[in-house]
Order: C-alpha cells, then structure tokens, then sequence
C-alpha cells in the first residue's frame, strides 16, 4: 500500500478482450476485475472510498493490480480505523477520488467486475462517479457472496462472509479489510467458486450468473439438444416422447434462448416440467425477429402446444355481425363474415358491445324477422326480450340503422360514439351513476374494438406493400450504424417473404428478388381478408417503428377519416376511471 497516486502493475501483457454478447464466452477467456474498497461508513450518499484495491485476472492468471488509499476529506471514524487499521494521518497527500476514479475505470475497462458484496462496491463507485458528472459504464457485475450462496450448502458455509469462506478454501491470502488483500481473497473465493460448478457444465460467464443449485443434473445434461442450433433468429420447438410438440417460442439467437432452459435463469415450474418432457429440439432459421414471429404464430395455430398460453387459436374470437337479412340485425357469431366488429375475447363482452352499438343506431336487435309486407313491422312478442341484447324491444324499424353500422366500422363516421357519450352525460346529469358507468364501461370496449378493427383492416386492404428497417450489427445492438437492411413483403395483412442485404449489397437487387418470390396470398370479404388479427397486429406494430421505411406500395395506407383512433384519449380515461372504481 502506498499514499501515493494509484500505480497500475502489469504482471503479464493483456490479451485481446473478447465481446461478451456471445453466451458462448468460456470462463477461461473472460477476464475479470476483482475490486475491494475500504469506506468512511456504510452510506454511499454520506461516506467517502479511503482505498481502492483491484486485481485483474484472465483464465486464472493474475495480468494486473491496482491499489492506493483514496483522501476522503474528512476524519476517519474510530470504529472505521479499529477495523481497517487506516488512519487520518496515512491518508495525508493521497490523492482524492476525483483522480482515482478515472484510472480505476480504464484499468476495469471491457471486464466483468467482480466484488464480496458487490451492492456495496459498486455503490459507492457509482455515486463517486454520479458526483463527477462521469457516466457509469454499464458493467456486467458478479457478486460473490450471491455466487457462494448458491453454491455452498448452510451446513458446509453458515456464513459467507469473506473470511469464512477464506477459511473453507484455504486461500494463500488472508483477508485483513485492507483493499488490495481482500481483493487478493476474493479472486482465490471466486476461482474455488468456479471450481465447484464446473463439473456441472458451467463453463460460460452466462451460464455462471445464471447458475442456481436447483437445476437437476438431468436438466443440464440436455444443453446438448442445443448444440447444433445456430445463433441467428428462428423458432424453436421443443417435442416430447411421441415426437408432439410441448412448447414454441422464438428467439433473436437460438443456441443462447434455448441454452436457457437448461441453466438457472429458466424457473417457471411449467417450463421445467415441459424441460423435463422433451426428447429434442427442432429450430425454423428466419432471416429477422419478424419473420420469427409470424412463424411462430403459424406453428402455434397448427400444433397447440400445450405448454403454450398464448396465441394457440388465433382465428378464434367473437365477432359482432350484422345477418343476411332484408332487415339486419345484430348477432355475436365464432367466425368473421364480411360484415363483422372484432375479435372480442369473450362473447359476454362482445354482446355488451352490441348493446352499445344497439344503443346510439337504433339497429334492430330482437329475433322476430320483419316482412316486407310490412314495412314498420310488427311489434315484437313479449318473449323475444330475452333474445334481445340491448334489452330493448322495438316496434319500428330504422332503415338506415344497418348502413349506420357499417360506416362506424368502416370509419366513414362516428355519430354513434358521440350519441353514446351525450347519453352519458345525460345519465349523470340525472345522477344515474351507475348506469353511466356501466355505458362508459361498454362504450371504451366498443371503441378499443372499432380502432384496432380499423387499423388492421386499413393495413391489411393493401394488396401488396414491402417495408424495410435497418439492421443492427449482431455484435452491437445498441449501435448506431446500420449493419445492412431487413426487408418484409406483406401481402393482404399476411408476411409472403421476408430477407436482409447485408452491408455492401444492392438492397433493391434483393427486394425485386423477394417479392417475385414471394407467397402468393388469395383474400377473401372479410374485414382482415382471412388473415389471422394476430399476424396483422404484429405486421402492423413492426410497420409503426419509427425506422420503419415504406419501399413499396400497389396502393396509399392510411387510417379512415372518422376512425375509433381519434377516441384514443377518451378510452383511455374511460378505463382509467374504471379501473379507479375497483
């Protein structure tokens, strides 16, 4: 130890860094900054570093080390000098954090830093360097106190204080709350740490922060089922014992999503049931995270999977539709027609829906058909108000209630909307509160429903569109430039070819390529034009992203001029005040 400024030791030459992205990054070539720091008190916001040690290791070699005391301004607590045995006077013309911190910095730079108690280190590194305005960089940290309680049983490590764990692996050194010694510990802790779970196939820095003690030996043991899969975007499938399909997912890396499941990081009791289950794994290659997506959605509509939760049935739902009839009227059916409102989620909500829209158009709800030899109708029989979703019988027929309907869905008007909201206010005014309510409640289901209607159906009349989005490189995802292009063709809501033209290649070489290659896609008269809502909505988000880039289009996209969207901002304090009300 010295008073002087830090001085850095090379013991050996540093070797190239290798990135860390990779999950496949083998301890041996990770290198490591194992940092201790002796403090004024236990607060990073009031105390102040009086030492910094750091060891720098690479596949268990030492390749440097790093010490000095640290001036905190202030005088040392007695209790603070009882355990460290540094004084106020050894700490006079050290030099003051404000120099220190920076060369810690570089000498840690591109490592994975390593502490006993890691919370508390890097905390107080952290607001050292909060106060001098120097952005923190953004550090994968090991702690080794978590690591060792993983690990270690409480009958063979009650404790996992530094020294006890010292003692259990007879370290060559002996902590003494001095930096540069407990640095010194902990690297020998962390070697004999890695030692224990190597034998158990951790043999990536990955694998190592993931690593909990309750992943079986059966369940590591099938990390081999993922050794052939590339690192690119695809999906997964994972079979069981009759070859079925237990589970699909996707991935922007397959090796690294599907390594996953057999380390610590997968805890869902499904997932290692469903773990338990399989038998191998397949994997479809895509050329981007969209056509992965899409792909997924396919495969779960064609195998339900039953460790899946989600989107196992994407053409099922509830849609209101207005029937084939000389006086139409509204009826809550399974499958679209060509003049339909939806999917709802449940039939219960899509009939509330109905009693909104039966509500402000005055459309004909109840089940007695009105013959044209009678042009008002007859009043309908008592019991047809049980068939009636409005609760509501009428005796005359509005004929232009059914063209009313169709321009709401369509998006040519939404007088119906601002019925329903003057009836709102005309309710509350007559402090009908609850009723109000109730109206408000189906009102916002019915115009979240009708803008997301619009904007898929908007979306998906396009007969063909390409769309491109820049591609980040694999090794910087959060990097600026550009690594080439990803290209989607969309073809009446439905992705037909999906490609990238990597850096350096003409892009629209490929685009001319994708789209005479492209799937061949026959709509049919519904809203969506037989694409599932699911695949839509997920091209559509895709199309939204700001560096989204419209290459192609046989005609314009836009949203209809009185669409439900333009009510955004009323259904969301709509089911603000609902969800305040529970």
């Amino acid at each position: 130890m010295s008073d002087t400024p830090p001085t850095v030791s090379a013991v050996t030459a540093t070797p190239h860094q290798l990135s860390f992205d990779e999950l496949e990054t083998p301890l041996s070539e990770t290198t490591f900054v194992v940092v201790d720091l002796e403090t004024t008190g236990t607060n990073p916001a009031d105390d102040a570093i009086t030492e910094i040690g750091a060891v720098k290791i690479r596949g268990g070699e030492v390749i440097g080390e790093m010490a000095t005391l640290v001036d905190p301004g202030i005088r040392l607590p007695p209790q603070i000098v009882a355990i460290t045995g540094i004084t106020t006077a050894m700490l006079v013309g050290a030099p003051r954090i404000e120099a220190v911190l920076p060369s810690f910095l570089e000498f840690a730079e591109g490592a994975v830093l390593v502490a006993h108690n890691a919370p508390f280190d890097t905390g107080f590194l952290r607001s050292a360097a909060a106060r001098m305005d120097i952005t923190w960089p953004s550090f994968t940290v090991l702690c080794t106190v978590k690591l060792a309680r993983r690990i270690l049983t409480r009958d063979e490590a009650p404790s996992v204080k530094l020294a006890h764990l010292a003692r259990l692996f007879a370290v060559e050194t002996t902590p003494t709350h001095r930096a540069l010694d407990d640095a010194r510990a902990t690297v020998d802790v962390l070697h004999a740490l890695i030692a224990r779970v190597g034998n158990q196939g951790v043999h990536s820095l990955t694998e190592l922060l993931e690593y909990l003690p309750d992943v079986s030996a059966h369940q590591r043991a099938k990390r081999s089922f993922a050794a052939d899969l590339p690192r690119t975007p695809g999906v997964y499938l994972f079979r069981g014992p009759s070859d079925e399909v237990l589970y699909i997912g996707t991935a922007s890396n397959l090796r690294r999503r599907v390594r996953s499941y057999f380390t610590g990081s997968e805890t869902r009791t499904r997932m290692k049931e469903m773990v338990a289950l399989a038998t191998r794994v397949d994997h479809v290659e895509c050329e981007h995270a969209l056509e992965a997506g899409v792909r997924e959605l396919r495969l779960l509509a064609a195998h339900t999977p039953p460790y899946n939760r989600r989107s196992k049935y994407p053409m099922k739902g509830w849609w209101i539709c207005l029937t084939r009839e000389a006086f139409p009227r509204f009826s809550v059916v399974r499958a679209p027609t060509n003049e339909c409102l939806g999917p709802f989620r449940t039939r219960a909500a899509a009939l509330e829906s109905a009693d909104a829209l039966a509500t402000s158009c005055g459309i004909r709800t109840c089940t007695t058909r009105i013959t044209r030899g009678e042009p008002h109708g007859p009043a309908c029989p008592p019991n047809t108000v049980r068939d009636c979703p409005a609760r509501a019988v009428r005796s005359e027929v509005d004929y232009t209630a059914p063209e009313t309907v169709r321009a709401l869905w369509r998006g040519d008007t939404d007088e119906p909307l601002r019925v329903l909201r003057t009836t709102m206010e005309q309710l509350s005014d007559a402090r009908l509160f609850e009723t109000a309510a109730r109206l408000r409640d189906h009102t916002a289901q019915l115009t979240h429903a009708l803008a997301r209607m619009q904007a898929l159906a908007a979306f998906a009349a396009i007969d063909e569109v390409v769309l491109a989005r820049p591609r980040q490189p694999a090794q910087d995802k959060t990097g600026s430039s550009a690594d080439g292009w990803e290209f989607a063709v969309i073809r009446c809501g439905r992705l037909a070819a999906a490609g990238v033209a990597p850096r350096g290649t003409a892009p629209m070489a490929v685009v001319n390529q994708l789209t005479l290659s492209a799937q061949t896609v026959i709509p049919d008269d519904t809203p969506l034009r037989g694409a599932s809502p699911e695949e839509v909505a997920l091209l559509l988000r895709w199309a939204r992203e700001p560096d989204c880039r419209i290459v192609s289009s046989t005609h314009g996209w836009a949203s209809p001029l009185r669409s439900a969207g333009a009510w955004a901002q009323w259904t969301a304090l709509a089911v603000a005040g609902a969800t305040s009300a529970l």
